[in-house]
């Protein structure tokens, strides 16, 4: 799919990444930070949970290492590939561990510790059947 296609999907919940075009900027996780507390969250939650202070959106980045994954063999959910993949990935620069989904299509690549890059594509359906784009991290090149 090139990026002209995915300018016209939908992503699966508005405010979890940055909308494309990532012709000149990758696609980056948006999440929130406490300014009193510097504590960061993903997905933003209006209100801190340590200090009860409203939450101000801020931009996560696209990379991290694999903490762990799991490979998914049974019938997925909401049309994504089969089989498919999950992990938890620490996400470089907030001391943030997010549980994600991962590229199928790199399945036979991922190793605990390597490094990932955030990537958006069109991914399986929203529940009612409509194409929807989805974020999920792979082996990150270069």
């Amino acid at each position: 799919m090139n990026s002209k296609d995915i300018n016209n999907i939908p992503p699966i919940d508005p405010g979890i990444f940055t909308p494309p075009p990532y012709e000149n900027m990758p696609p980056r996780l948006l999440g929130g930070v406490c300014e009193a507390c510097k504590r960061y969250y993903f997905p933003r939650p209006r209100y801190c949970k340590t200090c009860l202070r409203k939450v101000e959106q801020t931009i996560l980045g696209s990379t991290g290492k694999l903490y762990s994954y799991t490979i998914i063999r049974t019938k997925p959910p909401f049309g994504l590939p089969q089989p498919y993949a999950v992990g938890y990935v620490d996400l470089t620069g907030s001391n943030l561990r997010i549980y994600s989904l991962l590229d199928a299509a790199a399945i036979g690549q991922f190793r605990i510790g390597m490094p990932v890059r955030l990537a958006v594509g069109s991914l399986g359906h929203d529940g009612k059947g409509n194409s929807c784009l989805r974020p999920f991290f792979g082996p990150s090149i270069g």
